[in-house]
């Protein structure tokens, strides 16, 4: 592959992970997408990737992000984006200026839900020129056919879609490298010891 996505050249956005909002999933186990959210959170400190989280409207019924993503990124927690209710947060001047602010036009995204919080802010950094990768599996909708849509739209806006597992080898590229030590470790710990 030419076009890597890689802890040197990609920003990783976790977006919505609320505990609100996460009871509204149900298109996938809740279980399964935190696994895979703080494994994402893990692996973007582990190997320096620049890590932002945003929430939205933390007041209300969407609450805070969930316990254990906070624990894992305390720093990225404190610095996180609270939005006033901007549904498409690259559309939010706070968040999509901490985004520029890297400088980096590779995105990695994952959010609740897939289908109001994800899609419209993936399809959005492609149309301002970013490269974007939506991990799948560290995402979730209220049902099946809301997933499946926002899926569909946002791979025709050119977004790629992928899942953790995938995104992490991609992000290793060789396992035998100090990043892809560090990733395989945590894949290893999070996901694979647990199967």
């Amino acid at each position: 592959m030419k076009n890597i996505f890689s802890g040197k050249n990609a920003t990783m956005l976790l977006i919505d992970h609320q505990v609100g909002t996460m009871g509204w999933v149900g298109s996938a186990e809740l279980s399964t997408i935190e696994i895979n959210t703080i494994v994402l959170a893990k692996a973007a400190k582990a190997i320096g990737m620049p890590l932002i989280l945003t929430s939205s409207q933390e007041d209300q019924a969407q609450g805070l992000l969930f316990d254990e993503l906070q624990k894992v990124a305390p720093d990225e927690y404190a610095k996180r984006i609270q939005r006033a209710g901007k549904v498409d947060c690259m559309m939010d001047k706070d968040f999509a200026a901490a985004v520029e602010e890297i400088g980096r036009k590779k995105l990695i995204m994952a959010g609740i839900t897939t289908d109001v919080c994800i899609v419209y802010p993936a399809i959005t950094a492609v149309e301002n020129g970013y490269e974007v990768q939506v991990v799948v599996d560290a995402c979730g909708s209220p049902t099946a056919i809301a997933d499946q849509m926002a899926l569909q739209r946002m791979e025709k806006a050119g977004v790629i879609l992928t899942t953790t597992n995938q995104l992490m080898a991609e992000l290793a590229q060789d396992w035998s490298s100090e990043d892809g030590g560090k990733l395989i470790g945590i894949l290893f710990q999070d996901i694979l010891s647990k199967m």
